[in-house]
């Protein structure tokens, strides 16, 4: 049987970014630790080095705050080195739980009328329509399966992938992320079955057909792509 001391906890390889670090994720921290650190200041670098930037692979691992500092700190104190990310498969249970709501489809049923705000976290399926002086807003995509005649407001927290989809578009205004449309591309009697997204080359939101979504949005789930083809 091969010797503790002999196995290799860390692994060190250069890719064409920087270097990357295989942490074993069956070993104590503290163990990690003792063998990066001898290493590191075997290889250590020449100051007048540029920065090197590093990426740090835990496997299945979790590291608390007071852990990444001390790794962070023990990789950068003796090299030209830059943490550039750390990634682990593990994350914590209030981390899951926030992900999943904020990829979530929240379904909800009514109308939304003149002066009501209706806003969630992640995805809103609205079966009902928007009314004039009525908002919606989500940090995610927008889906309204009613008519869209007031504000909708996609990606709040700034993505701009995001995209509003609506049976009848009219609205007053869209926005998605940080970008504003006042005055869409279409005839002031609406359309039917369109979506709202950011067209990067013309930097505005632009209106187009719902079908085109498919090339221009890669990620989307089957749940949105059963929206599309029906």
């Amino acid at each position: 049987m091969q010797d503790a001391k002999q196995r290799q906890y860390v692994t060190i390889k250069g890719t064409r970014e920087g270097l990357t670090l295989f942490i074993d994720d069956r070993c104590s921290f503290e163990e990690a630790c003792s063998e990066l650190r001898e290493k590191l200041s075997v290889n250590k670098s020449n100051k007048e080095d540029k920065d090197v930037a590093v990426t740090i692979k835990l496997g299945n691992r979790y590291l608390y705050e007071d852990q990444k500092e001390m790794l962070e700190e023990l990789i950068t104190e003796l090299n030209q080195f830059t943490i550039q990310a750390i990634e682990s498969n593990v994350i914590l249970r209030d981390e899951a739980l926030e992900m999943l709501e904020e990829t979530e489809v929240k379904a909800v049923n009514r109308i939304v009328r003149s002066g009501q705000v209706l806003e969630v976290k992640g995805d809103l399926l609205l079966v009902g329509d928007v009314n004039p002086g009525g908002k919606v807003v989500s940090t995610g995509n927008i889906y309204i399966m009613g008519s869209l005649h007031g504000i909708a407001h996609a990606g709040s927290e700034g993505d701009r992938n995001a995209i509003i989809t609506a049976s009848y578009m009219n609205p007053s205004q869209l926005r998605i992320a940080d970008y504003i449309s006042r005055a869409p591309d279409y005839e002031s009697d609406g359309v039917y079955m369109e979506c709202g997204l950011i067209d990067t080359e013309k930097d505005k939101i632009i209106i187009d057909r719902l079908q085109v979504l498919a090339q221009r949005r890669n990620s989307l789930s089957r749940f949105e792509r059963s929206l599309i083809n029906g």
